[in-house]
């Protein structure tokens, strides 16, 4: 018994020191965290969802082997973490639940926790739909007072139909959910989203930065409304056009790259 309760306690101290010291040193250091991906007994998909990754999502297409074992998983986590509610008589089907899961995953596939404790559901109309919100029709919308993530099912697939144009519905509003869950919670990933985050704000303030990338055309105005749609932009054009991006403004692409981990061969 005494063993025992010695090896449990080890293993306490060694977890507080990992969490406490070595993990948020090592994140400072090198600006992500120690390990992304580690699943003991990995989740998988019904071979129909696994077929539509391999149709649709180009991303998945281009993962090596473990990679996309690995993004199957958070793929089968997240659809079952979170109901998926369809309004206006839609009725939900694999294909939504797969490629709007698969659209968190690749936002997210560079942090250990990738799930949101923003959202608690995602909500799905066929088409425009009436909100509250400001009384206006919406194609999508992240609502943090009901959290919820909420899409236009025809204007979601609509991002996907072009793949080069930077407008992507799933990435924009999934944008806004990664950036309001890095503001308000404190894991390594989180902490290295908002620290970042403060940098390229602090960087596209500056009136040169701000005025070279107004003049580009490259991102759309709409970025210019306010800091939340300005990073849900960016995210839309790094993974839409990495290499334009890239070369108009390499500074702010790494900057990016950093901000949600992503490594080139993902």
């Amino acid at each position: 018994m005494h063993y025992i309760l010695f090896f449990l306690g080890i293993l306490f101290l060694g977890f507080f020191a990992y969490n406490v010291a070595i993990e948020p040193a090592y994140a400072f250091l090198f600006r992500k965290p120690i390990y992304v991906h580690f699943y003991p007994f990995p989740k998988k998909l019904k071979l129909g969802q696994v077929q539509l990754l391999h149709n649709q999502f180009e991303f998945y297409k281009r993962l090596t082997s473990a990679q996309k074992s690995y993004f199957e998983h958070r793929v089968a986590v997240f659809i079952k973490k979170y109901p998926f509610i369809g309004k206006e008589g839609l009725v939900v089907t694999d294909e939504m639940k797969v490629l709007i899961a698969a659209t968190a995953v690749m936002l997210t596939f560079g942090m250990r926790n990738y799930l949101f404790t923003v959202i608690n559901k995602v909500v799905i109309y066929p088409d425009v739909y009436y909100s509250r919100i400001n009384d206006n029709y919406h194609k999508g919308e992240f609502n943090p007072r009901m959290k919820a993530i909420v899409f236009s099912w025809k204007h979601f697939l609509e991002g996907y139909q072009i793949s080069n144009d930077n407008l992507n519905l799933g990435l924009h509003e999934f944008g806004h959910v990664l950036h309001y869950q890095g503001l308000k919670n404190t894991d390594t990933s989180a902490t290295i989203f908002s620290i970042t985050y403060e940098e390229i704000m602090k960087e596209v303030n500056y009136p040169a930065n701000y005025s070279k990338l107004t003049q580009s055309n490259y991102f759309r105005n709409y970025a210019y409304t306010n800091e939340f749609e300005f990073i849900a932009v960016i995210l839309e054009h790094f993974f839409e056009t990495p290499n334009q991006f890239k070369t108009e403004f390499p500074h702010l692409f790494e900057k990016v790259k950093v901000m949600i981990n992503f490594t080139d061969n993902s």
